[in-house]
């Protein structure tokens, strides 16, 4: 090896810790060591080299083959000072340390280049259509690599909307904040037509940093290297939450599995590691008491909504909900929409309407609602269960959001309601009491005239989600 060739290397090299030396040793050992489907076998020399079919065979079920064939491609692109110019059939040990070093450990200027050549390979600008292929083939293969290695913590993709479609509002969103020459963000044909160079590829990833997690998702399970180093596996930790209290076999949330990933990343750092479902219009009933009783006390949670032309939207509610006549809630809340765009509203500053439950009082508006004000909000559920409002001419006050609903007010055709995070001790002494218990007379006569408690619907026991 040449001194210019050597230092490059060992510079790539010094960025992992020894025992991630180790761990990628072994990897190109073991795939340098697997022959390929001709039986590829390297006579002339003694140095270890791997081929498209050997990586194809190491990798086998555990990535879509076309995702496989843009790592190797990736790989390809890595240049070395004395190696002849091109791309070549063969990854030397060098290139495969120099890629997992560009696009785990190197800044966006380093990666851009490696996804330049998993894109094309051909050399140059890219298209847009096939960065939005690229994109969509690098979703597919990070839930597809997920669900292969059992790293979906307890989420059933039979249980959940359609892969195909959510993979390709999620590769939308990303590429949303692809700014070609002119800085404009492109949809539709204007974006398979726009040429991209290395510059915007390196803008692109900067800004979206989902595209660096998926390919090191995609790199540490799919080639199963660093996966089980602590420090090197934190992208895995909030990716998926663990999903809790789903029970009976016919339940199918109206989520998929990349928006539940994208929605995710978006919530406070502390409340990504697990989600449980709290009501689902399908399994407890369609009723606002229901609801109610369902949401009540449970901690900050994310409703989704579908109506009955197809959208399907929803929001975050920073706080547990609370039945009064004012708002509530804090700067954290956001309004999403899941179909047909991905896409998340975050708070303004303009106001502080950010969340409202209110039930049972004659002169407030009676119902749950997200941004805007009285009689106009971002998203609305009425108490008469059914019908709700997203309204936004031109955005919603409070979150910046357009009608999320196909029409204006609209039908509801299902809801569903997560909990986000552990449930705090103080909710669950909350949750399980109400003024009338406290006053066992008040009960009492209550009992002796016949009438019963309007509270009662509004409350469930708090159940071990861990069950």
């Amino acid at each position: 090896m040449g001194n210019a060739e050597s230092s490059s290397y060992q510079n790539h090299l010094s960025r992992f810790l020894p025992e991630e030396q180790t761990d990628i040793d072994k990897v190109f050992e073991t795939l340098s060591g697997v022959d390929g489907p001709a039986g590829v076998k390297n006579e002339k020399t003694t140095r270890k080299f791997v081929t498209l079919a050997k990586l194809k065979a190491y990798t086998q079920q555990a990535l879509p083959e076309q995702m496989t064939v843009r790592l190797f491609n990736g790989m390809r692109s890595v240049n070395l000072p004395r190696k002849a110019a091109g791309p070549s059939e063969q990854i030397v040990k060098e290139q495969f340390v120099m890629f997992m070093s560009y696009l785990l450990k190197g800044l966006a200027d380093e990666k851009s280049g490696i996804i330049m050549g998993m894109i094309s390979e051909t050399a140059g600008p890219v298209t847009g259509k096939q960065i939005q292929e690229f994109t969509e083939h690098l979703v597919t293969a990070t839930v597809h690599v997920l669900n292969y290695r059992k790293e979906l913590k307890g989420w059933d993709l039979e249980k959940t909307q359609d892969i195909a479609s959510g993979v390709k509002t999620l590769a939308s969103q990303l590429l949303s904040e692809l700014r070609p020459a002119g800085g404009e963000s492109l949809v539709g044909a204007e974006l398979q037509d726009a040429t991209c160079d290395q510059s915007v590829i390196e803008d692109w990833v900067f800004r979206v940093p989902q595209i660096s997690t998926f390919l090191s998702i995609v790199i540490r399970l799919g080639l199963l290297v660093l996966h089980s180093i602590p420090d090197e596996a934190k992208d895995l930790v909030n990716l998926v939450p663990k999903c809790k209290g789903v029970k009976g076999e016919g339940f199918v949330s109206l989520l998929d599995m990349p928006s539940i990933i994208y929605i995710n990343s978006h919530l406070p750092t502390e409340l990504q590691h697990k989600w449980r479902l709290l009501f689902s219009s399908r399994l407890h009933g369609e009723s606002f008491s229901q609801l109610c009783g369902h949401v009540v006390n449970k901690g900050p949670c994310l409703l989704v909504v579908k109506d009955t032309d197809g959208y399907i939207f929803g929001g975050f509610a920073s706080h547990s909900w609370e039945v009064k006549p004012q708002f509530q809630g804090d700067n954290r809340c956001f309004l999403f929409s899941i179909f047909p765009t991905l896409a998340m509203y975050l708070y303004t500053g303009y106001n502080d309407h950010y969340m409202y439950l209110n039930h049972g009082q004659q002169t407030m508006p009676n119902g749950l609602g997200m941004g805007g004000q009285h009689e106009y909000f971002g998203l609305w559920i009425d108490c008469d269960y059914g019908k709700g409002h997203s309204k936004a001419k031109s955005r919603c006050t409070t979150y910046n959001s357009p009608q999320l609903s196909a029409k204006e007010d609209f039908t509801l055709d299902a809801m569903e309601v997560w909990a986000v995070g552990e449930v705090p001790e103080t909710e669950e002494i909350k949750g399980k009491k109400s003024v009338l218990d406290a006053d066992p007379e008040t009960q009492a006569l209550l009992e002796m005239t016949g009438k019963s408690r309007q509270s009662e619907g509004l409350r469930t026991p708090v159940e071990d989600d861990d069950n």
